[in-house]
């Protein structure tokens, strides 16, 4: 891979858990000339991105890891990819490095996950890194406002859009999730500790056993950022699975926050949706269009 430096960034670090993500990084950033090292996080990243990977450390080599920014002359850091667990007390034990921080890393560990985040965030900045998100190094991955594949919503779904815009508005306040479903003007679903994925499942069950009732392709999923969420990381993602979930449930759409909002394998997500008659929309937080739309047919494209 080209990793050529331009001389007008600093160096990046690239700390990438599992998921195709970290690959999808790579490219955006050797494309835009920019340096960059990979770091996969043991036991997290696949094999696609450890084979792509300058080293593979563990929870526990933050030393180690500290080091290698040193020695590479990476002053930038992206945290990038899911995370499936977390770590536990025992894998933090292995090196000098990670021991001499532990008080620091042990208060990290605290809390729910939106603290632990802002808390990784903060460990890299005391040590004089800063920490970037995608919109800084890729926003080309990142959706933007309107409708993004061939399929167009009709005037019924942009009020299911904004129903469950303003539900996702109130669940961020709570800091309990990131998406609803509305259909046919009630919302029927809202995201919590089981993620969109399990939520969607769970919306396929309802329409299974009637407690959903809609006729064809009917109801959107909306996914945005909570209120004051660090955009560097953990932010909203919908990507192949989730059109596939989408279609299954019945839905007919997906809304994602437009500039707040990644699409994975954005190619390969917008063509699946085109082909499963599923549109893709990027809406911006406090948008009210449902019920005052004109112009627009309720038949959809």
């Amino acid at each position: 891979m080209n990793r050529a430096d331009t001389g007008l960034e600093p160096r990046l670090a690239l700390i990438a858990g599992n998921g195709s993500l970290p690959c999808q990084i790579a490219e955006a950033l050797d494309s835009a000339g920019r340096e960059f090292r990979i770091i996969a996080i043991k036991g997290e990243a696949d094999e696609r991105t450890r084979a792509q990977a300058d080293t593979e450390l563990g929870w526990g080599e933050i030393g180690r890891l500290y080091k290698f920014l040193k020695k590479t002359g990476c002053r930038d850091v992206l945290l990038i990819g899911g995370v499936s667990r977390r770590p536990d007390f025992t894998s933090i034990l292995g090196d000098l490095g990670t021991l001499k921080r532990l008080p620091t890393i042990i208060r990290a560990l605290a809390g729910g996950d939106d603290s632990l985040l802002t808390k990784v965030i903060r460990l890299f900045e005391v040590e004089g890194y800063r920490v970037v998100g995608i919109k800084d190094v890729a926003p080309q991955l990142l959706a933007s406002s309107g409708v993004l594949g061939k399929v167009q919503p009709n005037q019924g779904d942009w009020r299911d859009a904004e129903l469950a815009l303003r539900a996702t508005e109130k669940l961020g306040e709570l800091d309990i999730g990131q998406a609803a479903i509305a259909v046919g003007g009630r919302v029927v679903a809202l995201e919590g500790a089981e993620g969109t994925d399990a939520m969607l499942q769970r919306c396929a069950e309802l329409k299974r056993i009637g407690r959903i009732r809609s006729k064809g392709r009917a109801g959107v999923l909306v996914k945005t950022a909570k209120p004051n969420q660090d955009l560097r990381v953990d932010l909203p993602t919908v990507g192949p699975m989730t059109i596939d979930l989408a279609a299954a449930a019945g839905l007919a759409g997906i809304a994602v926050e437009a500039s707040g909002a990644l699409i994975a394998e954005k190619e390969e997500t917008l063509k699946k949706a085109d082909n499963a008659g599923l549109f893709v929309i990027g809406i911006e937080h406090g948008t009210r269009f449902g019920v005052t739309s004109k112009g627009q047919s309720d038949e959809r494209s």
